[in-house]
């Protein structure tokens, strides 16, 4: 079989270190494409990847033997790029958060089914090995009931990732949309309902008080309840100044999980009966690593095509995702508590 075809559009960091790179140890795949507005940057990944630099998105998608796209830019063009490229008859793999609303979630997911393309939303958390052990865990019912849960993801800030430093997009709330909810709250949004299930109600402090400079949040702290009763907390932060928090605890009947909070451990369970169990598993991505391992987003991906499979994360899950962000940015903007079901399950 021929190898599948893809092109980068957007060459900031997500694709410099998560992407390209991936794509390139992919046996199955070829990159023939990288675009970018900055000239000098499409033109360094296409000298780096042995491919064709590009400036005009237009281009790229009239191209026949582009079979996928990444879709690796600012928030905000997250849903219109990715309409053109499922309408061009591409496979979409797009970052996170996937759209600014739920009716581009809607349009990006009908576009897909009208196109007979995959669209994957690059959501990574599911992949790690501490947390699909945790929902082997959880799903065997090990724990017994579960009551509670706590997540965190936060770091210092965008500024020390993104290509453009202080100067980046991430601040400017008209191409980002949404601060570190969006950077980081979604991806624990994505994993809490893979491990838990479904969620029906949300509420939330959002703050913009770390960072100089910008209207879009750097702070916010959720308190979520699933449709099975189970409540806990996610808080999502660039304020955390010495370094990083990707940590998850889950609280059962019998034990307790604790996924990615101890630093030779990546899951640690603890039973009431006073017996504890410590893995070490592959550890979590992390972007000061600077992508030296995979995410196996990449690898789902390209399987999900050649295997003609639904992504783990397609566009309906991003979607269920997304919407508990935009709960929280409703629950905060209303000063009150949101629910999900006439969303969600309606």
């Amino acid at each position: 079989m021929s190898k599948l075809k893809v092109g980068v559009i957007g060459c900031g960091s997500i694709a410099k270190f998560r992407h390209l790179p991936e794509y390139k140890i992919n046996k199955d795949v070829e990159i023939v494409v990288v675009c970018d507005i900055i000239a000098e940057r499409a033109e360094k990944m296409a000298e780096e990847y042995g491919a064709k630099a590009f400036t005009d998105l237009n281009e790229v998608l009239k191209l026949d033997d582009i079979d996928a796209i990444s879709v690796c830019l600012p928030n905000y063009l997250h849903a219109p790029v990715s309409i053109d490229a499922l309408n061009a008859g591409k496979h979409v793999l797009c970052e996170k958060p996937m759209a600014t609303s739920k009716e581009e979630a809607e349009t990006m997911i009908e576009a897909a089914k009208v196109n007979d393309k995959k669209l994957m939303i690059a959501h990574n958390q599911r992949f790690v090995a501490s947390h699909k052990k945790a929902k082997e865990i959880i799903d065997s019912g090990k724990l017994g009931k579960i009551y509670s849960f706590k997540t965190t993801f936060g770091h210092p800030g965008p500024e020390g990732w993104s290509v453009d430093g202080a100067g980046s997009w991430f601040f400017q709330k008209d191409k980002a949309f949404i601060g570190a909810m969006g950077d980081l709250g979604v991806h624990k949004a994505d994993l809490l309902r893979y491990l838990l299930g479904e969620f029906t109600e949300v509420g939330a402090f959002i703050e913009t008080n770390a960072k100089q400079k910008t209207d879009v949040d750097d702070n916010a702290v959720c308190i979520l309840r699933t449709e099975k009763g189970i409540i806990g907390t996610l808080a999502a932060s660039w304020a955390y100044v010495s370094g990083g928090d990707n940590s998850t605890i889950i609280y059962g009947e019998k034990g307790i999980l604790r996924l990615e909070a101890d630093p030779e451990y990546s899951l640690i369970e603890e039973y009431r009966d006073g017996s504890t169990v410590y893995h070490k598993l592959d550890k979590i991505q992390t972007n000061e690593e600077g992508g030296q391992n995979t995410s196996n987003v990449i690898n789902h991906f390209v399987e999900s095509i050649i295997e003609n499979k639904e992504p783990l994360i397609c566009g309906e899950e991003g979607m269920k995702s997304l919407q508990i962000i935009l709960a929280a940015l409703e629950s905060h903007e209303m000063n009150r508590i949101v629910s999900l079901k006439k969303e969600m399950f309606a």
